[in-house]
């Protein structure tokens, strides 16, 4: 059965929450004022109230509230496919899985947290949410689920990637978003840094500040994450909890669960609800192994320091602990632009210290060349993101030949690369 798809009736009707499994406690976010564990009445100018419970929440299941389904019907749930032409060409007796994420609406993971998000909002009556994006994906997203719920929509894109990719701001304006190149002059702090560098190739961590500056001065706005925070991993692990019930229509279980990193949405969806067996003693996850895969380029769990540290560069943020190569760290450019971010999410920061984790880390040139072959043999051109997560299965399948062991693979492909298609 080389593609499992599941019934719509099979959406998952609640979210897995990694928090209350863990075998240690993540550290608090610190207020940047004062050091101390920040409160929620803080986070109130940020994010509604119910994003803000489901972010400290220690309840093991979360639901999904029904219109938030009914929404993800338009794409879920996605398809569970084994790459046998692959594992043919690897020659590899490994079977490899890889769970499409390329049917959301604007073609990538991100959707699954920007429609939850944007219901939270407008349940409390928000008018308009501000953002950042990498490559794009992201802002892609929370411009479609705001267009749902009728919000306005601010997206500040790193700027190299909005040199790179046209297209994808196109997307985002299609939607009613709005989005500008970051650093941009539309901040103080965007400003700032133009005045230093009219060519600056911008990062996550400024187009954050930017979209935390442009929040603050509208009474009517939040600020809403595509990566990172607790509750956007926690609305991730639909992909997951899809991929365990079509894993079992398959008969077979993985052994090794892969996804790229970045902030770490995309790996935790796939990963959390496998690590979740693993933590729990179940079976055959006993042995599970789970891998985040992340550009050389920008090598946060890989290279980073595991200490506190702001989410963004001009240190607006709470203080977070987490693997990180400093908020002013300035990635180069990465044609896998949602993975220039200089630190990454708490939850996967801890899972990788505790090393109940794997991360790896390449080069970004080798992974494109990966994505081409994948898509030579399969037919799906990956997002360039996902490509870091088809090399980390590529070098597993290899392992497997050369061990002749016939163990089970599965990645998250997270997303289509239409967007992002450039000559090699």
């Amino acid at each position: 059965m080389p593609i499992i798809f599941l019934p719509q009736n099979e959406i998952p009707k609640h979210y897995l929450n990694i928090l209350p499994r863990l075998p240690f406690a993540l550290d608090p976010p610190l207020d940047p004022q004062t050091k101390q564990p920040i409160g929620p009445d803080k986070l109130a100018r940020l994010f509604p109230e119910e994003l803000i419970k489901q972010e400290m929440s220690s309840e093991p299941f979360i639901a999904i509230p029904e219109e938030v389904r009914k929404l993800y019907a338009l794409f879920r749930p996605t398809p569970l496919i084994r790459a046998k032409r692959l594992e043919e060409y690897l020659k590899t007796p490994a079977k490899i899985y890889y769970k499409y994420e390329g049917f959301s609406p604007t073609g990538s993971h991100k959707t699954n947290t920007a429609i939850a998000q944007a219901y939270y909002n407008a349940k409390e009556g928000v008018k308009r949410l501000v953002t950042e994006t990498g490559a794009g994906q992201w802002g892609s997203a929370l411009s479609f689920a705001c267009n749902l719920f009728k919000l306005d929509c601010q997206v500040y894109m790193v700027s190299s990637s909005f040199e790179q990719k046209p297209y994808r701001r196109i997307l985002m304006e299609m939607f009613n978003g709005k989005v500008v190149a970051s650093p941009s002059r539309q901040t103080n702090f965007g400003k700032k840094l133009l005045k230093q560098d009219p060519h600056h190739p911008g990062s996550l961590g400024i187009a954050i500040s930017e979209a935390l500056e442009d929040m603050l001065t509208d009474p009517h706005s939040k600020y809403a994450l595509g990566s990172v925070l607790n509750h956007v991993l926690l609305h991730q692990t639909v992909i997951g909890l899809e991929a365990k019930k079509q894993m079992e229509i398959a008969g077979d279980y993985p052994d090794v669960v892969i996804g790229c990193h970045g902030g770490g949405s995309n790996f935790a969806g796939i990963a959390l609800p496998f690590l979740a067996d693993k933590l729990e003693g179940e079976g055959k996850a006993k042995n599970l192994r789970t891998v985040a895969s992340e550009p050389k380029a920008c090598p946060s769990l890989t290279q980073g320091d595991f200490r506190y540290d702001f989410g963004d560069t001009a240190q607006m943020t709470p203080l977070m602990k987490m693997k990180t190569l400093g908020s002013d760290f300035i990635p180069p450019k990465l044609h896998a632009g949602g993975l220039r971010y200089h630190g990454a999410a708490p939850i996967t920061s801890a899972l990788v210290e505790h090393k109940l984790t794997e991360a790896v880390a390449y080069d970004a040139k080798e992974t494109l060349q990966t994505g081409v072959l994948f898509a030579q043999l399969q037919g799906i051109v990956p997002a360039p993101e996902s490509t870091f997560a088809i090399k980390a299965a590529f070098d597993e399948a290899e392992r497997c030949r050369k061990e002749k062991s016939a163990e089970t693979i599965l990645f998250n492909l997270s997303g289509h690369g239409h967007f992002e298609v450039r000559p090699v």
